[in-house]
C-alpha cells in the first residue's frame, strides 16, 4: 500500500479525503492495474485525472473504459472526447457500445436497469480477463444521498438506506467522501475539460428527480442536508454491520447461486429474520432492487405457505418452500426438450449434469459410488428413451411395488423444482432409470445377467 501524502491541497483543491477512503479502505495497492469508469462527465473526469497525476507515486497503471450506451443519438460523440483525452496523455483506452434500448425490449427492464447491468457485465468480463484488477467508479458524496434517499422511498429497508460501499468486490469508489462542490473546484482549478449528458435533466429517471427537484428545496432549508443523510447511512450501516455479524447462519446451504435456507431461521424475530435473507441473498450475488415488501413475501411463504409454493421475485429471482427450507434460486431457464436413445456414451442436460453409460461385463467385483447405478443392459426395451417426467409415468420401485413418478417423487422429498430437469429413462409411460436416484425393479441385474451397464451422474 503506498503512504498517505502529506498534502492539503493538491492541484488547487482539498483532497485529503480520498486519500483517507483510500488508505482506510485498503481500495488501491502497489502495482494495481486500475480500470476507471469514464463517461465524460465532470465526476468521472475529476477522478481519471486526479488518479492518472498520482499514478506514478502510487505505483498503479490506469485504464480508461468507456461504454456507450446507445441511449442518444450523439453519444458517439462523448466517446470520442474520452478517447481523444486518453491518446493525448498516452492512457490506455477501451471502448464499448451497448444497445441499450434492444435490451429494454429483450429482458422487459427499465433503461436504468439495463444499462446498469450492461455496464457491469462489461466490467465484469475485463476483470475477468485481467485487463483490469479494479474498477474505480466516480460516484461523490451527493450521489451517496441521493440513492439512500431512493432506497429510502422505494422501502429497501435498513440494508437500502446504508448507501453504496466504498469497496465491492473488485469495485471502488475513491470519491464516495468527497463533495461535489470539491469535484467542481478541481475540474475548474485543473482546467479539465468534460461533457454534459443532456439526460441528466431528464427527471422522469428516479435519481434526476431525486437530484433536480427534491435535493435542492431540501438544501434550501437545511443547506448541509447531504452531509447529514450519508452520516445517517453510515450509522444504519455500521449498526447493520454489527448486528448481522452476530448472527450465525451456519445452516443455510449454498450452491449454484441458490440458498436453503432452514425454516426454523424464521422462528427468529422479525429483524434477525429481515438480516439473514439479505444475508443468503447477498451470498449468491442479489444486491440490488430487493425490497422489503419483497422480504416480507419470503417470510409470508416461509411462515404460511404450503409445501412447493413459489413466489417470484426482481431480478430473475424465484422462491420455493420445499419441506424443511426455504430455497432461494435464479428462476429455471426454459425447459429444454430431451429425446436421446439408450446407449454408451455421454449426454449433457441442461440444470442437471453430465450422465454416462457405461457397459461392463465383471459387473459383480464393480463398486458403484454415490449416484451411480447399474442395469442389466439385455432388459432395457430398443423403444426406451431418455427423456424429462410427463403425466401418467409410473415406476416400479427397485424392491417394491409400482407407483406414479410424481408421487414417488414427493416421497423422496425432491423438490418440485428440480423434478422437470432429472432425465429419465422410460417405454412410454413405463419409467425404467431415475438419473443419479435408482433403478427399476424391472432392469435390476440378477443371476442371468450377462452384460450390465453403469449409469453415472455428475453434476
Amino acid at each position: 500500500m503506498f503512504a498517505l501524502i502529506n498534502k492539503k491541497d493538491i492541484y488547487g483543491v482539498k483532497v485529503e479525503n480520498i486519500l483517507k477512503t483510500i488508505k482506510e479502505n485498503n481500495l488501491i495497492s502497489k502495482g494495481d492495474i486500475i480500470g476507471v469508469a469514464v463517461s465524460g462527465g465532470s465526476d468521472s473526469m475529476c477522478l481519471l485525472h486526479y488518479l492518472h497525476s498520482l499514478s506514478s507515486e502510487m505505483d498503479i497503471e490506469i485504464v480508461v473504459i468507456h461504454i456507450d450506451h446507445g441511449i442518444r443519438s450523439n453519444s458517439s460523440e462523448d466517446a470520442r472526447f474520452v478517447l481523444n483525452f486518453c491518446k493525448k496523455r498516452m492512457i490506455r483506452s477501451y471502448k464499448f457500445k451497448i444497445d441499450v434500448p434492444k435490451l429494454i425490449l429483450q429482458k422487459k427492464m427499465s433503461l436504468e436497469q439495463a444499462a446498469r447491468e450492461a455496464r457491469y457485465g462489461v466490467f465484469d468480463a475485463l476483470i475477468k480477463k485481467g485487463v483490469a484488477d479494479k474498477i474505480a467508479i466516480a460516484h461523490n458524496s451527493r450521489d451517496q444521498a441521493e440513492t439512500i434517499l431512493i432506497n429510502l422511498f422505494r422501502g429497501t429497508g435498513v440494508v437500502g438506506v446504508s448507501g453504496m460501499d466504498v469497496i465491492r468486490g473488485a469495485y471502488i469508489r475513491p470519491m464516495l467522501n468527497t463533495s461535489k462542490k470539491s469535484i467542481f473546484e478541481y475540474i475548474s482549478n485543473n482546467d479539465i475539460p468534460f461533457v454534459e449528458d443532456e439526460t441528466n435533466k431528464d427527471n422522469s429517471y428516479s435519481r434526476n428527480h431525486i437530484r433536480n427537484l427534491i435535493l435542492p428545496l431540501v438544501e434550501e432549508k437545511w443547506p448541509d442536508a447531504v452531509d447529514k443523510i450519508v452520516n445517517f447511512g453510515r450509522d444504519c450501516y455500521e449498526d447493520n454491520a454489527y448486528i448481522s455479524g452476530q448472527i450465525i447462519t451456519d445452516a443455510i446451504i449454498y450452491e449454484n447461486k441458490t440458498a436453503k435456507i432452514p425454516l426454523t431461521y424464521f422462528l427468529y424475530p422479525n429483524a434477525i429474520v429481515s438480516r439473514i435473507i439479505f444475508k443468503a441473498l447477498g451470498k449468491i450475488d442479489v444486491n440490488k432492487d430487493i425490497d422489503r415488501v419483497h422480504i416480507q413475501m419470503i417470510k409470508n411463504l416461509a411462515q404460511h405457505g404450503e409445501n412447493g409454493k413459489k413466489i417470484n421475485l426482481p431480478l430473475k429471482i424465484s422462491v420455493y418452500k420445499e419441506y424443511d427450507y426455504v430455497t432461494i434460486t435464479n428462476r429455471q431457464k426454459d425447459e429444454v426438450d430431451l429425446k436421446v436413445p439408450f446407449k454408451s456414451g455421454s449426454f449433457d442436460v441442461e440444470n442437471f449434469g453430465t450422465v454416462t453409460i457405461r457397459r461392463v461385463k465383471d459387473f459383480l467385483n464393480d463398486t458403484l459410488g454415490e449416484g451411480e447405478l447399474l442395469v442389466d443392459t439385455k432388459k432395457i426395451p430398443k423403444t426406451a428413451e431418455w427423456r424429462f417426467k410427463q403425466n401418467g409415468d409410473v415406476f416400479h420401485k427397485f424392491g417394491s411395488g409400482t407407483k406414479k413418478l410424481k408421487d414417488y417423487f414427493i416421497d423422496k422429498k425432491i423438490p418440485s423444482r428440480l423434478r422437470n430437469t432429472i432425465p429419465v429413462l422410460a417405454n412410454e409411460n413405463e419409467v425404467l432409470i431415475i438419473a443419479g436416484i435408482e433403478i427399476s425393479e424391472n432392469v435390476k441385474v440378477d443371476q442371468n445377467t450377462k452384460t450390465a451397464s453403469k449409469i453415472t451422474v455428475i453434476k
